[in-house]
């Protein structure tokens, strides 16, 4: 049974495009298969979180992340009476904005847009699922609920101004709320992001030689787990070993986020969605012990594996490519393909031009970006 502070797909704040409701679906059912169906979505599956997506076919791309985000956020907004289909659409369309090459693309595209509105990946996966993606017969994006794209704006909190241009033109034409938090469901789908990134850069660490089972031993939650699994199962095969301790990590943290939601949501008692919104703080995080040990585990994994010398050599190689490909685009548009000459033709200014070539640049896979780059500038 659904909690009373739950998202109600029936009594959704609706679509920018008014449509006749699904025989069969919810409003959030319909959102979560258009997402599904985009072309960014598929996209997902060449571009890295890390490494490089050519660099090994066991390490997490932003697809495979996608969906392990999905599947965490529905079980957890499962036990807490919340809208599964909202939670599990928002994670799905959370990293449709991010550029090729993870967050060193998203470093390189700020400071490339920063004269021309700025650069923010939520704003960007706004502007897909409202304008880029351009599939329907009757309107440009998908046409997703309001609730859908509250969350993919504001799920790691209230933003506030200065927007950039793209958060901005979307706020304007749907008003978000900007400044309040979102919906629980929202909430569930950013700490599920946590849950899942925390997880998996640890095992795709491991994997690449960065760092070894014994460096975790000294860690907070990860040390616990692994002597956890020694002590059940000694002399155990050390993939197996590595395997049952890393899913005792995840259900550390799934776990405590459950429980520590449980006692806020019945001491605050919310009676509806939109108090969760008003709360001065998110209804959904980890307990402070565990924040603080994730943080610790974060510290690990910034110095042995985000900087490590060889991801920061692959970091240099890509922000050149990045680099290298905006501002040839942008002096000689005629260099991008027919089907966005039209937007080039409609640009009025510099900054309007700057906009359609960073849509083209941030869309592209990590292969077709080295592809480009190669064919463009060798």
């Amino acid at each position: 049974m659904a909690a009373p502070y739950a998202c109600d797909p029936g009594d959704s704040r609706g679509r920018q495009y008014p449509e006749a409701l699904s025989t069969f679906r919810s409003a959030f059912q319909r959102d979560r298969d258009r997402i599904i169906h985009s072309s960014a979505f598929r996209r997902l599956k060449h571009k890295t979180q890390v490494f490089v997506e050519h660099e090994g076919d066991y390490y997490r791309t932003r697809l495979t992340h996608t969906i392990e985000v999905a599947q965490v956020a529905r079980t957890l907004a499962g036990a807490l009476g919340l809208n599964e289909e909202l939670a599990e659409a928002v994670a799905l369309a959370h990293d449709l904005g991010h550029p090729p090459f993870g967050h060193t693309g998203e470093d390189a595209l700020e400071a490339l847009m920063a004269p021309y509105g700025g650069f923010d990946h939520n704003a960007q996966a706004l502007r897909i699922v409202t304008r880029l993606e351009r599939h329907y017969a009757d309107f440009d994006g998908l046409n997703l609920t309001w609730e859908t794209l509250e969350g993919i704006a504001k799920h790691n909190g209230p933003v506030h101004p200065p927007y950039s241009y793209a958060m901005a033109e979307v706020n304007d034409a749907y008003d978000l709320e900007l400044g309040t938090h979102a919906s629980a469901e929202a909430q569930v789908a950013a700490i599920a992001d946590d849950v899942a990134y925390n997880h998996h850069d640890l095992h795709d660490g491991l994997r690449a030689g960065l760092f070894t089972e014994a460096d975790l031993m000294e860690l907070p939650v990860t040390g616990p787990a692994f002597a956890e699994v020694d002590a059940l199962h000694p002399g155990l095969d050390p993939m197996r070993r590595r395997h049952e301790a890393l899913r005792r990590i995840f259900g550390v943290m799934v776990e405590d986020v459950i429980a520590v939601a449980r006692n806020r949501l019945e001491g605050l008692r919310p009676s509806c969605a939109q108090d969760i919104r008003e709360m001065d703080g998110p209804i959904i995080r980890f307990s402070k012990p565990l924040f603080q040990n994730l943080k610790a585990i974060k510290g690990f994994l910034f110095t042995r594996m985000y900087r490590a010398p060889s991801v920061v050599v692959e970091r240099q190689r890509v922000t050149g490519v990045v680099n290298d490909l905006f501002p040839l685009f942008l002096r000689d548009p005629s260099l991008l393909p027919e089907e966005w000459q039209r937007d080039v033709a409609q640009a009025t200014d510099e900054t309007a031009l700057a906009r359609v070539v960073l849509d083209y640049v941030a869309g592209m896979t990590d292969r077709f970006a080295l592809q480009e780059h190669a064919r463009l500038i060798g």
